[in-house]
């Protein structure tokens, strides 16, 4: 019995190799992306104009960045780490929101005005207060607008203590939300940008945050835009002043201490696209406005985002070797944008660098390869392609035949 098993073993492995070399398969090519935006969202053709250099910034550090794409703009001292003073309210937000979203604390919370919170951050200190009486609670929803509105330092650190006990357990959360946001150069020490030692972050790491905000928590956001906010019988205004020189400004913090010089993040939307402004280490509240400004409209000048593939969406089809199928659609996991200059959509380069070989099994959003755009020979925008389906390995007779294909096209 074991010689005539061995002898149709044999058998079949003859027939495989004839039907190999009598059905030699052309070869496939690796199919090559070609940016597909849709419809809706292309913008009418305009006139490629050459891009003049960025405003002049006074300032430490400035970034401008897209907030869909991601990318930077234009910049300088961009990851340097610096005093972020009060634009650190914008971080104490954030964790606020999703401390929130996580079920931890509600907007009807009744939050304490601490004696430790008054003392620190109250009408008796040099910086920013919101006014809320020692010793009495506020609604957590008031107590944030006073924190954001009026960058009351008094709101942030009675609201850092009901979120998680104390300050300096809040500042352990900021930092664990920071590297989730991918803020590689940013150590929190508080939640107000009070000076404290090796309290630092970064223009960069302070735009991701902007944007994160924007993204994530849209409601938390919006409160950034409100012009004044009363706490008993004191109004104070938003320090943003360009809150009331350009409509499309809706955010998003000031900040100003001794050491961290003026500061200012600030954010505006036109159309579909989303600025985000970072300048650090200022002169004064007027030139940190005019800077700002001066950044924002040259972004949107000069500079479109256009959506070129959709997210969880085929945008090639590659052969797969021993698999229940035999091609696998590749795609990114989330919509890939890319800004560029105004009137160039038109000559970017997409290519894509996959193995030549696939072989199952394949899991539903493993990495293949690499989807680049490019731009005048540089990579203006870079994605991961991933599996949008899982292939489980083929039967044994398939799995040999075409492992019998494969020696064959490699000979």
């Amino acid at each position: 019995m074991k010689s005539y098993r061995a002898i149709g073993i044999a058998a079949l492995t003859t027939f495989a190799f004839g039907l190999a070399f009598a059905q030699t398969p052309a070869p496939q090519p690796t199919p090559q992306p070609t940016p597909q935006p849709e419809a809706a969202e292309q913008a009418p053709a305009s006139e490629a104009l050459p891009v003049p250099p960025p405003p002049a910034i006074v300032g430490t550090a400035w970034i401008l960045m897209d907030a869909a794409s991601g990318n930077v703009l234009a910049g300088e001292n961009i990851d340097e780490p610096l005093k972020p003073a009060s634009i650190t309210k914008v971080m104490t937000s954030y964790v606020i929101a999703a401390e929130m979203a996580g079920g931890k604390v509600k907007p009807t919370d009744q939050v304490m005005m601490t004696e430790n919170a008054w003392r620190k951050g109250g009408a008796g200190t040099d910086g920013s207060y919101s006014g809320f009486q020692v010793n009495q609670t506020a609604p957590l929803l008031e107590m944030e607008k006073g924190m954001v509105v009026q960058s009351g330092n008094d709101a942030a650190i009675a609201l850092a203590e009901h979120v998680a006990g104390s300050e300096s357990a809040f500042a352990a959360l900021m930092n664990q939300y920071a590297k989730r946001l991918g803020m590689k150069n940013s150590h929190f020490a508080n939640a107000t940008g009070l000076p404290d030692e090796g309290h630092l972050s970064s223009a960069h790491d302070l735009a991701l945050l902007g944007i994160g905000l924007a993204r994530d928590f849209p409601e938390t956001y919006s409160y950034n835009k409100i012009k004044e906010f009363t706490v008993g019988p004191i109004t104070q205004p938003n320090r943003n002043v360009l809150l009331w020189r350009d409509s499309t400004v809706d955010g998003i913090k000031t900040g100003h201490t001794s050491g961290a010089g003026y500061c200012l993040m600030a954010s505006a939307k036109r159309d579909d696209q989303r600025l985000v402004s970072v300048v650090l280490g200022s002169t004064s509240e007027k030139q940190r406005a005019s800077d700002s400004q001066a950044l924002l409209n040259w972004g949107f000048r000069f500079y479109e985002t256009h959506k070129l593939y959709d997210g969880n969406t085929a945008v090639a089809t590659h052969k797969l070797w021993k698999g229940a199928v035999d091609t696998l659609e590749l795609g990114v996991a989330e919509p890939l944008l890319v800004t560029v200059p105004r009137g160039r959509y038109e000559q970017l380069q997409p290519t894509m660098d996959v193995p030549a070989t696939l072989v199952a099994p394949i899991e539903k959003g493993q990495a293949i390869g690499t989807v680049k755009v490019m731009l005048d020979g540089e990579v203006v925008a870079e994605r991961p392609l991933v599996a949008l389906q899982a292939v489980e390995r083929a039967g044994f007779f398939k799995r040999l035949w075409h492992e019998l294909l494969m020696w064959w096209k490699s000979t």
